[in-house]
C-alpha cells in the first residue's frame, strides 16, 4: 500500500463511496458549444437540453468515446441571476466534478469533517429524475457536486 493510503485509509472508510459521474463546464450557449466539445473529446451529443429551474440553469450531457467514462456536462445560465452567471462573466470553463454517492447524508458529514463547506443543501435535480444533489466547496478550492445513486425513501 502506498504511504499516502497507509496514513489516510481510516478516513477513507468514513467517506461514502461513489464514482465520477461527470465533469461540468459553464458555457454561454450549450447549442454553440456542444459540437466543439463533442469533437474535442471524440464523443457524441444527443441534442437534449434540460432546464433545471431549482438550479437556475440549462444543462446537457455529452458522452465520451468509451461508454463507461464519466460524462461531460455543459451548463448555461437559464436567466439573469443564475448561480453560474458570475462564473461565466469571468470566462466560464471548468466548473465542477460530480461524484455519485450511495449515502448523500454520510458524504456531506464526511465533507464537513475534512473542512469542506456545504454551499447548497440537497435538492432534487431535474436532470437526474429527481435524485438529489448537493454542492460542496473544498479547502483546495474545488467545487464538488454529489449525486445520490438512488432517490431517498419517501419518509425522508
Amino acid at each position: 500500500m502506498n504511504r499516502f493510503l497507509a496514513n489516510h485509509s481510516s478516513s477513507f472508510s468514513t467517506m461514502a463511496s461513489g464514482r465520477l459521474h461527470h465533469v461540468g463546464f459553464v458555457v454561454r450557449s450549450i447549442g454553440e458549444a456542444a459540437e466543439e466539445f463533442s469533437r474535442s473529446i471524440g464523443g457524441a451529443w444527443d441534442g437534449r437540453i434540460i432546464l433545471d429551474p431549482l438550479q437556475g440553469v440549462r444543462v446537457s450531457f455529452l458522452n465520451g468515446p468509451v461508454p463507461d467514462d464519466a460524462l461531460v456536462e455543459l451548463v448555461e445560465p437559464a436567466a439573469e441571476g443564475s448561480p453560474v452567471e458570475k462564473f461565466l462573466r469571468k470566462g466560464g470553463g471548468f466548473h465542477h466534478l460530480c461524484y455519485e454517492t450511495h449515502d448523500l447524508k454520510k458524504q456531506l458529514e464526511y465533507s464537513r469533517s475534512v473542512g469542506s463547506v456545504i454551499v447548497r443543501a440537497p435538492v432534487p435535480a431535474t436532470a437526474f429524475g429527481g435524485r438529489r444533489i448537493a454542492w460542496v466547496y473544498t479547502k483546495a478550492k474545488l467545487l464538488l457536486e454529489y449525486l445520490e445513486t438512488v432517490p431517498p425513501p419517501a419518509h425522508q
